[in-house]
């Protein structure tokens, strides 16, 4: 077993937090930077832009990174936003306490003054927040009118992912869509059902042109309400890259098979999309394929929601189906259930057409070996073979035949499997022209069932005619222009029911190592859009919360301390002493971790050449948020302005008063609160006991020095 002392002003804990999260520092601001992640085993390489993605691809050894792991795949899982903020932070604070511990700041000092300056500075940004009404209200009465400025979409190329100031741009020209729906509610009684809805976001961007002026007119344009003058010199640039290019036409048909359609289409009012389509936007910091998408979805499940009462936007009632070797243009919202299969399967789906199905929902593993979760197996009793093959055949037969039995006999069509399906199974399903689909997302066996009446069981054995539902409809998946896409070893499907809310987003790309960001981006947009709606408020966006959290911290420094007043504030009598001496030093290290993030987000958007000019800019700001006399009321104005840190802080800066951007609460002061705690704790770590086989390595290692071998 070795030891090593960590508690020493170089705390190696925290040294090695800061060195982790500088790899982030890219992923701050809607300007991201993406990363290129190499497998050196197999050679293969993933574009990231997230710091969920960042930490997994990293070797973390030691038992800090583990905790900054754990860390971020918490915020993770609840709010899906904020990770980049999250690990920003861990790094920044980490390097501040560093320095308070090399000037001999007790680490009870650090503890208590960066804990309850932080509470402080969340209660202080209260007075931000703004409710979800007011929000609404604002972004619909705030008219956009894209000939007041010229589209820039062609001086950057076409609206990659991979060229986020094109995609801005073109955030900026493109107005927002108006969504033409065809309802059947009209015919159908009180079954508000929409049938296939093939809702393409980017079918817009084909008129694009139409916010552009043709090259070499060089005339100006001025924005009503500033003195701006937009340039219309525009350069031709590649569009049509095989790889990059998002830019396309969509050709949409009429009628698709039996099914109608609805599709988006550019309007000239941004005040005609619906207000939570405003709102997606002015959350999406950026992320123009992941908002339009959620615009549709948005669009449809709010038309849903007024026939039925249901919530504005359900996402249990969403789903994701990444498609590679597609232009990004093809991206989609699809009704119903999209997913891949083989081609196998495919042509028994061709037999399928325009036929209702008998459906089967299978919670669990369709294997022989899989037994339920708390399925106990007698005490004392070793089981050599459960089924006894007595008629001599290939181990498993008998239950392949005894499974397809069952399923041949109730006249199943199609069975959805939550989770893996015995390839044996799955052939011979195949080939007696039953359709096997595993795994499925619980949400997804969920709506089939209340639509279809299946209920779903754990073993095959179990099956009753009561068990299997009827009305599913399966084809091959569309793209826009009507065609049936084989993309060699895999076919998309889609499965659907009438009545089904289920919508799948169907995310194309030709580059195999988007395949990934394009969805993290998509739930992402997705996730912002359901906090929002659930806390029923948001913060403003681009900067603000933190300057007000700086200025609240600058009010705090100055204030004097006095040791009647320092039992009330810190609970521990004995901390008084410590804490009033070390107090301002503190508070002054909590400060510079925002300060930095400011300035980080602002080199990121070209906002300022440098951190150090970064950093002067927002101490301006601050010493005009003391001039005001009231800070939060200076930094709204800002906002209002759209003009916090100077000259826009945001994808929409140059629309002024136009589009605004605007920051979940819950994910925000989590995120805050998570990057404290993880760096507070391990501050109070003294030693790190190494045991197991690591110890020969270590004492025949560099740093042997380091250890104590006990």
């Amino acid at each position: 077993m070795a030891f090593r002392d960590v508690n020493a002003r170089r705390h190696i804990g925290l040294q090695q937090l800061s060195s982790l999260a500088s790899a982030g520092r890219a992923f701050l601001g809607p300007m991201k930077s993406h990363k290129f992640i190499v497998d050196e085993s197999t050679n293969q390489s993933t574009l990231i832009c997230s710091a969920v993605r960042l930490i997994e691809s990293l070797d973390l050894t030691s038992a800090a990174g583990q905790l900054l792991n754990e860390t971020i795949q918490v915020q993770n899982k609840e709010f899906k936003t904020g990770m980049s903020t999250l690990l920003f932070l861990v790094g920044a604070w980490s390097s501040a306490v560093v320095e308070c511990l090399q000037q001999n700041v007790p680490v009870s000092a650090i503890v208590s003054v960066m804990s309850e300056g932080l509470n402080s500075c969340c209660e202080r940004v209260q007075c931000l927040q703004i409710s979800i009404h007011d929000v609404k209200k604002e972004l619909c009465s705030s008219r956009v009118r894209p000939n007041a400025f010229e589209c820039k979409a062609c001086q950057v190329g076409c609206d990659s992912l991979l060229n986020p100031r094109g995609l801005l741009y073109f955030q900026k020209c493109i107005s927002e869509p108006e969504v033409i729906s065809i309802s059947c509610c009209s015919h159908q009684g009180d079954d508000c059902h929409f049938n296939k809805g093939l809702v393409s976001p980017l079918v817009g961007f084909g008129s694009a042109a139409s916010l552009v002026k043709p090259e070499g007119d060089r005339s100006s344009s001025v924005i009503p309400g500033s003195d701006v003058i937009a340039s219309s010199c525009i350069k031709q640039k590649l569009t049509h890259s095989r790889h990059f290019s998002t830019l396309g036409k969509s050709h949409f048909s009429g009628q698709q098979g039996n099914f109608q359609e609805y599709l988006l289409k550019p309007s000239a009012d941004p005040c005609e999309c619906s207000d939570l389509g405003h709102l997606a936007m002015a959350l999406s910091h950026g992320n123009q394929t992941g908002v339009k998408l959620l615009q549709s979805i948005v669009e449809y499940q709010q038309e849903r929601a007024e026939c039925r009462g249901s919530s504005q936007l359900n996402i249990t009632e969403v789903v994701t189906c990444s498609l590679l070797g597609l232009p990004e243009s093809y991206s989609c919202v699809s009704q119903g259930f999209v997913t891949l299969v083989s081609p196998e399967q495919a042509k028994v789906i061709k037999h399928f057409k325009d036929k209702s199905l008998w459906i089967l929902l299978v919670d669990g593993d369709l294997t022989e070996q899989y037994r339920h979760l708390g399925f106990n197996r007698p005490h004392n009793v070793r089981t050599i073979l459960e089924h006894p093959n007595l008629e001599g055949g290939r181990a498993g037969d008998t239950w392949l035949s005894r499974m397809l039995d069952i399923l041949v006999s109730f006249e199943v069509n199609l069975v959805l499997v939550k989770g893996s399906v015995c390839k044996n199974l799955l052939d011979r399903c195949t080939a007696s022209r039953i359709l096997v689909i595993g795994p499925v997302p619980r949400d997804v066996l969920c709506a089939f069932g209340e639509v279809t009446g299946a209920q779903p069981v754990t073993y095959l054995s179990q099956l009753n005619p009561s068990c299997a539902g009827n009305g599913a409809q399966a084809e091959l998946w569309e793209a826009s222009d009507g065609r049936a896409m084989d993309l060699g070893e895999l076919v998309p499907v889609r499965i659907d029911v009438r009545g089904i809310p289920l919508l799948t987003a169907v995310l194309t790309t030709a580059v195999a190592s988007k395949v990934q960001l394009l969805e993290d981006q998509f739930w992402t947009s997705l996730y912002r859009l359901h906090h929002a709606l659930k806390d029923g408020k948001v913060f403003p966006g681009g900067g603000a919360v933190e300057l007000l959290c700086l200025s609240h911290i600058q009010v705090l420094t100055e204030q004097p301390v006095r040791p009647a007043k320092a039992g009330k504030e810190f609970p521990s009598p004995w901390l008084a002493t410590p804490v009033a001496e070390y107090k301002s030093l503190v508070l002054q290290a909590l400060a510079s971790g925002w300060k930095r993030y400011l300035s980080v987000v602002m080199c990121n958007m070209a906002k300022a050449p440098s951190e150090l000019e970064a950093r002067a800019l927002v101490d301006h700001h601050l010493k005009k948020a003391v001039d005001c006399g009231s800070p939060s009321a200076y930094i709204l104005e800002l906002f209002r302005r759209g003009d916090v840190l100077g000259g826009g802080f945001g994808p929409f800066a140059d629309h002024g008063e136009g589009l605004k951007v605007y920051d979940n609460v819950a994910a925000k002061t989590e995120a805050w609160r998570r990057a404290l705690d993880l760096v507070l704790l391990v501050l109070q770590t003294d030693a790190e006991i190494i045991t197991g086989p690591k110890r020969n390595e270590l004492l025949n290692s560099p740093v042997s020095s380091e250890f104590m071998f006990l």
